[in-house]
């Protein structure tokens, strides 16, 4: 399961990449986070749901992420 600060996130970052980018956009789970490491275990569990329980490429669809996320 993932925390609701973290799925509200997800989603709200996809929603602006595929806003500016359009829908074939691409995102890795680092796009969730700014490049310091202000919050090391919300990022580890990122981390553990894109790699361990998905077993996601490095980058990946926004709109797959996205919908994955709201069906959860």
């Amino acid at each position: 399961m993932m925390r609701e600060s973290l799925r509200n996130k997800i989603i709200a970052v996809c929603d602006a990449k595929i806003a500016s980018k359009g829908s074939g956009v691409g995102l890795s789970f680092y796009a969730f986070f700014s490049n310091k490491n202000t919050d090391p275990a919300l990022l580890m569990e990122a981390a553990e749901w894109w790699i361990m329980t998905n077993k996601f490429d490095h980058f990946e669809k926004a709109i797959k992420i996205k919908n994955i996320v709201e069906a959860m």
